[in-house]
């Protein structure tokens, strides 16, 4: 299942699968830690879980599949896997901010200044490459 605003990204690979427990009736609890708690796409990500899981021989369809937003653990861009890493940086020019190390540019690794710190969505930050002046959107935690 592809993150909805990063089409070609999983969200295995941006660390929001934690647990999959199949019951012996065929039943299926699929745990996911979000991004944040106010993420507009939660429940369309819910969704495509449940469908992508029903297709899985010997489950029964959407109605035996929960899925569950975790509060424990908290999610952190230490989740997100290298692979999606470099492909939000080619595709989507989004870097992660990790601790308080400057943003490098995905484009030229230059660092960024932060613009906004405020973004297209919450869990994201508008940044301005010092360099070749490129905006860079800035996930965090």
């Amino acid at each position: 299942v592809d993150d909805p605003e990063y089409p070609g990204i999983s969200i295995v690979d941006l660390g929001l699968l934690e647990a999959i427990d199949v019951q012996p009736d065929g039943d299926v609890v699929v745990g996911l830690v979000p991004t944040f708690s106010g993420c507009p796409a939660l429940a369309m990500i819910a969704e495509d879980v449940r469908h992508a899981v029903a297709d899985v021989d010997g489950v029964t369809g959407p109605q035996a599949v929960n899925v569950r937003w975790l509060s424990s653990p908290v999610w952190t861009v230490d989740r997100v896997t290298d692979d999606a890493r470099r492909t939000m940086a080619r595709e989507f020019t989004v870097a992660l901010r990790i601790g308080r190390d400057p943003v490098p540019c995905p484009r030229c690794g230059a660092d960024t200044t932060e613009n906004s710190m405020f973004g297209p969505s919450r869990c994201r930050a508008v940044h301005v490459c010092q360099s070749c002046t490129e905006v860079v959107e800035v996930m965090r935690a």
